[in-house]
């Protein structure tokens, strides 16, 4: 699923970024090759490293 439409971002990349160590959603865009645009994905990228957080137990 889209994330983010600007860049088109899937859930499955933010994952992975995630995985790969990206804490905050500046480290999730650059993981990805870009920067945010528009912002209105933030909240849930942040969201999701969040959780992506808990769960790996940092």
């Amino acid at each position: 699923m889209y994330i983010c439409n600007c860049n088109a971002l899937t859930d499955k990349q933010i994952a992975a970024a995630v995985a790969a160590g990206a804490d905050r959603p500046h480290d999730v865009y650059a993981a990805c090759g870009c920067r945010a645009q528009c912002g209105g994905c933030t909240a849930t990228i942040l969201a999701m490293v969040r959780a992506g957080t808990c769960t790996a137990g940092k």
